[in-house]
């Protein structure tokens, strides 16, 4: 993907629409409890792109997820949107369904799978950390 592809994406209801430029990073499900207690699906699908390169249509609601991050979702419909680390400032992660065309951004790998419900396959052939990449 070329520096200037656009990445697009939004809420069920519309009202809140988010564009970034670049290659992502981190395309990748997670399967923490954080991650599954925000959002009530069993493992979220992420993509991470520079802070400056997304904007947004409409403001998100936030809220702080844990101690070290906060998490954005449509006020309007509850869509998960987004996630920023604290100690990650020039990055934000945005939720894979949440795309306009997520197949275009297959995972690439899987995190915290120490903490996956045991009803959940890992499909083969892709890595799979126990805990945060590079932990």
């Amino acid at each position: 993907m070329s520096m200037d592809a656009v990445i697009s994406g939004g809420c069920r209801c519309g009202a809140v629409r988010y564009e970034a430029r670049g290659e992502p990073r981190n395309v990748t499900v997670c399967h923490c409890a954080d991650c599954r207690g925000a959002t009530g699906a069993p493992m979220v699908g992420w993509l991470t792109v520079r802070r400056d390169s997304c904007r947004v249509t409409a403001d998100p609601a936030w809220f702080r997820s844990s101690p070290r991050a906060e998490r954005a979702f449509c006020p309007s419909c509850g869509t998960p949107l987004a996630y920023r680390a604290d100690d990650l400032p020039d990055e934000i992660d945005l939720t894979l369904a949440s795309l306009d065309d997520p197949e275009r951004f297959p995972p690439r790998d899987h995190v915290w799978v120490s903490r996956r419900l045991s009803w959940v396959a890992l499909p083969p052939g892709l890595p799979c950390y126990p805990q945060a990449r590079g932990s």
